[in-house]
């Protein structure tokens, strides 16, 4: 008797557990579709983010090369693929500008963004340079590093105040992008607060007007900047003070 109540009870529940697990199926297909709608437009998102970067990227460098009547062809593209924040150049005869989100994350203004794509401009211009379509300059620049990274800083200061921009952005963007090594003796790259010290100099110097008309004198980084830079700035102004054309021995 047991047994034959048993089989009717599993007969009457045999609809309904089918009824539920067909429910759940359904359930799990309805959250599937909204999952791949929300994804689809999640991309759809990051994708016109990343066109509006582009396209920013290229209205201020297009601005820069034509500004500084630039005639080589250079290329400029934004990704936002995954580098070290201090990734080895190995790109010094290539016509592209790469400029990482790693790095365009810390421009706030298009000042900012000026320098870092003024800077890459100056690479490329280089990499033009000279015979061999520009691999024995390309070869120099690997052989001193350190001497040509204080050149393409200046380049990129003009490079920006011919095309509009306040070159004091390259100072506030160097100072949040590059932390201080302990030395530069035995490395391929300046010391970061000797190359503010350098750009501070060739501002101070060949535009002046950038310093006494500063915008940037209530700006956050860069008053961080003016106290990481006394003794460097003490050492411009005693150079200064004493007509040598010797340059100063920045720290």
């Amino acid at each position: 008797m047991k047994k034959v109540l048993f089989i009717i009870l599993m007969c009457t529940a045999l609809p309904v557990m089918a009824a539920d697990a067909e429910k759940s199926q359904v359930a799990v297909t309805q959250q599937a579709i909204e999952n791949k709608l929300l994804s689809n437009t999640e991309r759809e998102n990051e994708i016109l983010k990343e066109q509006s970067l582009q396209s920013k990227i290229n209205s201020i460098g297009y601005k820069i090369l034509n500004a500084n009547k630039i005639t080589k062809p250079i290329v400029f593209t934004y990704t936002v693929e995954h580098k070290p924040l201090l990734p080895v150049d190995t790109s010094v005869t290539k016509r592209q500008v790469i400029i990482y989100d790693e790095y365009f994350k810390y421009t706030e203004n298009d000042d900012e963004i000026a320098a870092l794509l003024a800077r890459e401009i100056s690479k490329a211009v280089r990499s033009y340079d000279g015979a061999w379509g520009g691999w024995i300059s390309g070869a120099q620049i690997k052989m001193a590093p350190k001497k040509y990274e204080i050149f393409a800083d200046k380049r990129a200061v003009d490079y920006m105040v011919y095309a509009g921009y306040n070159p004091i952005g390259l100072i506030t963007l160097i100072h949040k992008i590059y932390p201080q090594k302990r030395y530069d003796t035995i490395s391929y790259t300046n010391l970061t607060s000797k190359r503010l010290a350098f750009i501070y100099e060739y501002i101070f110097i060949k535009y002046p007007q950038f310093l006494i008309n500063n915008v940037y004198i209530n700006n956050d980084t860069y008053q961080n900047f003016l106290l990481d830079s006394v003794d460097n700035r003490l050492k411009l102004k005693q150079k200064l003070e004493s007509g040598s054309t010797i340059s100063p021995k920045y720290e």
